[in-house]
């Protein structure tokens, strides 16, 4: 165990503690007003911190702290063309939907967006299948939080005997918790973060989310930027960074296990993850860590890395490796599907891939995924239930100015420091997802100040409980509001829908972790399918609702079902013929435009050959009072 290794985690644990007072002081002011609107719309009072600080860090999940940097890490500066329109989103997504939404929901007591769905066609059916729609995906987009959650305790206590001696129980006495391609330490930090946020969301509600929002926000930003100083310090600079980059050549990919003349001793023979290794003039880091059973010779194969480049072989092995307590017997090395024994590939799109001959982006991919961000951001439930939820039209202004900002402090950096990864924390590519954990002991380390991993750390582990803790609850307001509430029992008392609303609260947290015992490799493409997929489903009825009086139910939900159609037969297309996760791209364009393309065109048919709206709802959303002076 390191010498400092109880400093990042005594910083984390203050951090913790911060959160769940947070919670304790929700629980106590929300005993005092109405619970279903408390509890999951915080009595509409959000100000501007509060709206662009929720907001934000509800947008900035997983994928901003794991799944986006572990792409940075593994294709290079096309990233940069990635995200670029995230800095807009906050004009599109607030600009085009806050205020129109805030004025609807007040005008029809709306808690959901199931109930603004109701409200607007008179359709129990539509608001039913928006619900499952909302839940199901959101279900699926919370596994990725789960996980990065997961891998960031695994790192901060991993060097801690209680921790190791718990993931060994673990393995021990109840292996069948523990899939094949995870380990006990992984499943022990999940176990541990599902605990920490389904007890705080249950607990504290919506005030308690967005109170800790706006903590984690700031943690976010604070800890985006220190990284940041960091790695401009210890790689010398963006100018040698994007030297060295220049001349590097993407990995190759494999396995192998390692070997004994004689049966292991009762405690076996460990080879702890990312630990260097020659063999037959190559070098290697493991990705994984790996145990040859006592009375075993020859462990199960682990992921491993191949570093090809020479210029990183020669600084790597400059310092004495490891000697190793068994010997590597390594499997079929995979080369890149593109970039392959070319340097410069990370400097320039493409960008290489281990298994695209195209690349990660070309350019369509990047063009579509310009509109993605800002589109599909603006479609996201999670965003549009805080749209619900602030004072009025100045708090939106003022919020809108703040948040570009602030994705500009946080994404821009991000590219830089997990370009520069590439040069500090070499060889991670079967595990990219881990590396802003090993970053930030890295940078903390080499910085002097071990207690820093603490604070760093926190800024991703921010991001995951931020978007859990949402979308938690927007998935059981769904439920209980709108199916149990709405269509089973319109009378139930509130004593009755808190006890549903914390028991649904619970069964989410104990679906997603165990969704989470089995990660993709990728966070991020899981992210951006399901973020996609929601956006497709929602932003068409919902954005045309608000401004098209004679949109009406059958346009609604042939939009819903045809654009998640097609934007689902795209992935599957592509799962089919490719193998993979990545879906069909027809015309280079991403499965998000067609789906939104669809999704217009079944509204404008649906609304052509669709029955009218009724007077009453559309007085609700069109009326000649549509103006409210708290707007001003």
């Amino acid at each position: 165990m390191r010498s400092d290794a109880n400093a990042p985690l005594i910083a984390f644990v203050c951090y913790t503690a911060i959160v769940l007072g947070l919670a304790v002081l929700s629980n106590y002011a929300f005993k005092k007003r109405a619970f279903v609107s408390e509890y999951f719309l915080g009595s509409r009072g959000l100000g501007v911190i509060a709206l662009a600080l929720t907001f934000g860090a509800t947008s900035a999940s997983a994928g901003s702290f794991a799944g986006f940097p572990s792409l940075i890490y593994a294709h290079g500066w096309s990233l940069a063309l990635w995200i670029a329109s995230y800095m807009i989103f906050p004009l599109c997504g607030m600009g085009l939907l806050g205020k129109r939404l805030s004025i609807v929901s007040r005008r029809t007591g709306a808690i959901t967006l199931p109930d603004i769905l109701r409200a607007r066609f008179e359709s129990r059916s539509l608001a039913l299948m928006s619900t499952i729609l909302l839940s199901v995906l959101l279900c699926v987009f919370l596994v990725p939080q789960f996980t990065l959650a997961a891998l960031i305790m695994q790192q901060l206590l991993g060097d801690s005997p209680l921790y190791q001696e718990a993931a060994l129980w673990l393995q021990n006495d109840l292996p069948n918790l523990i899939p094949t391609g995870t380990g006990p330490e992984y499943v022990l930090g999940l176990l541990l973060f599902a605990i920490l946020v389904v007890a705080y969301t249950t607990f504290g509600g919506f005030r308690a989310v967005v109170w800790t929002d706006v903590l984690q926000g700031f943690v976010m930003l604070i800890g985006v930027l220190l990284m940041l100083v960091f790695t401009l310090v210890q790689v010398g600079g963006l100018r040698n960074a994007s030297l060295e980059m220049s001349s590097m050549q993407p990995p190759r990919l494999g396995t192998a296990s390692f070997v004994v003349d004689s049966p292991a001793p009762l405690e076996g023979i460990r080879i702890d993850m990312d630990t260097w290794f020659m063999d037959e003039e190559r070098l290697f880091r493991t990705n994984e860590a790996v145990l040859i059973p006592a009375g075993d010779t020859e462990s199960a194969p682990i992921k491993i890395t191949q570093i090809v480049t020479p210029q990183e072989i020669a600084s790597i092995t400059q310092t004495e490796l490891p000697s190793l307590p068994a010997k590597p017997r390594v499997g079929q090395l995979i080369p890149y599907a593109r970039g392959d024994n070319t340097v410069g590939t990370y400097m320039r799109p493409p960008g290489p891939s281990p298994s695209d001959p195209n690349g990660f982006l070309p350019l369509g991919v990047a063009v579509s995924f310009f509109a993605f961000w800002a589109l599909a951001g603006t479609g996201q439930p999670g965003n549009m239930i805080r749209l619900m939820a602030f004072t009025g039209t100045r708090t939106l202004r003022r919020a809108i100015a703040s948040l570009a900002v602030y994705f500009s402090l946080i994404y821009f950096p991000l590219i830089i420091i997990f370009c520069c990864a590439r040069l500090l924390a070499p060889g991670l590519d079967h595990t990219p997802d881990r590396i802003m954990p090993v970053m930030a002991y890295l940078l903390s380390d080499g910085a002097g100040i071990p207690w820093m991993a603490g604070i760093l750390i926190a800024a991703p582990f921010a991001a995951a409980m931020s978007t859990v803790d949402s979308f938690m609850l927007m998935i059981t307001s769904s439920i209980v509001r709108d199916v149990y509430q709405q269509s089973i029992r319109p009378e139930a008392t509130e004593r009755l829908l808190k006890r549903l609303s914390y028991g649904t609260t619970m069964l989410v947290g104990l679906l997603a972790t165990i969704g989470a015992l089995y990660p993709p490799q990728f966070l991020q493409y899981v992210i951006v399918f399901t973020g996609g997929g929601l956006a497709v489903a929602f932003l068409t009825p919902v954005g045309l609702g608000l401004y098209w009086p004679r949109f009406n139910k059958l346009g609604a939900l042939m939009s819903m079902v045809v654009g998640i159609a097609v934007y689902v037969l795209l992935y599957l297309i592509g799962f089919v013929t490719l193998g993979n996760a990545s879906p069909v791209r027809p015309l280079e364009l991403d499965p998000f435009i067609w789906g939104l393309l669809a999704s217009l065109l079944a509204a404008w048919l649906g609304t052509r050959y669709g029955r009218s709206n009724t007077d009453r709802a559309l007085e609700a959303f069109f009326g000649r009072n549509d103006h409210h002076a708290e707007y001003d």
